[in-house]
């Protein structure tokens, strides 16, 4: 089954000739837990009482 992760992990040996299979999935991971994490933050911004003024 492929994952970003093995993805990237399989292409450590490649990198001195394909430096592009290391960055495309490396960055995919970076957007996708960035996304999650302002989106979870925004949501607690939202729902947390203890946060309106």
């Amino acid at each position: 089954m492929a994952s970003w992760g093995e993805i990237l992990a399989q292409s450590k040996n490649y990198l001195d000739r394909a430096w592009w299979l290391v960055v495309y999935p490396g960055a995919a991971i970076f957007v996708t837990v960035t996304a999650f994490n302002l989106v979870g933050e925004a949501l607690r911004d939202a729902m947390d009482p203890r946060l309106r003024q």
